[in-house]
């Protein structure tokens, strides 16, 4: 049993706030709605977790969409249970966590994705964390320069 934790929700109500927005302002979509009565009652209930099995079916599916938006495994590419490790140093996850992640449900496997950040100390979120920062910078840089597009005298 595997329980969903409520800045998932609250993640979820986001994405699908972005992806479709309100057209007059007030009515939200199916799927914010779905999923703003599930976040609603475990605010009142003050329950961090919801059993992935008692959403109810429009919430799941709006939930599951979001998920399928979000990265599937933390790995980086430096497994070191590979070497012997009983936690990997690259992604902070436990070898059996690694050996069976085909085999986890999304909301285990978003329960190990929020243990591992909140823990912070894989590689992933130190060490290499400049580098993917730095590199997605030089991803979003203006390759042609800033007069791409600007009509050359002939």
């Amino acid at each position: 049993m595997a329980g969903i934790h409520i800045t998932d929700i609250e993640s979820a109500i986001n994405w699908w706030r972005e992806r479709s927005p309100s057209v007059d302002g007030i009515v939200a979509c199916a799927e914010v709605r779905a999923l703003a009565e599930v976040y609603g009652l475990m605010v009142y209930q003050r329950q961090a977790e919801i059993d992935e099995h008692a959403l109810p079916e429009p919430a799941a599916h709006a939930w599951l969409r979001w998920y399928a938006s979000t990265p599937d495994a933390p790995c980086i590419a430096i497994c070191s249970t590979a070497q012997g490790d009983a936690v990997c140093k690259g992604c902070g996850r436990t070898e059996g966590e690694v050996q069976h992640w085909p085999r986890l449900s999304p909301a285990e496997k978003r329960a190990v994705w929020r243990r591992i950040t909140l823990q912070a100390s894989a590689w992933r979120f130190n060490r290499y964390a400049e580098r993917a920062r730095q590199s997605a910078a030089v991803d979003r840089s203006d390759p042609l320069g800033s007069d791409a597009g600007t009509p050359r005298a002939a």
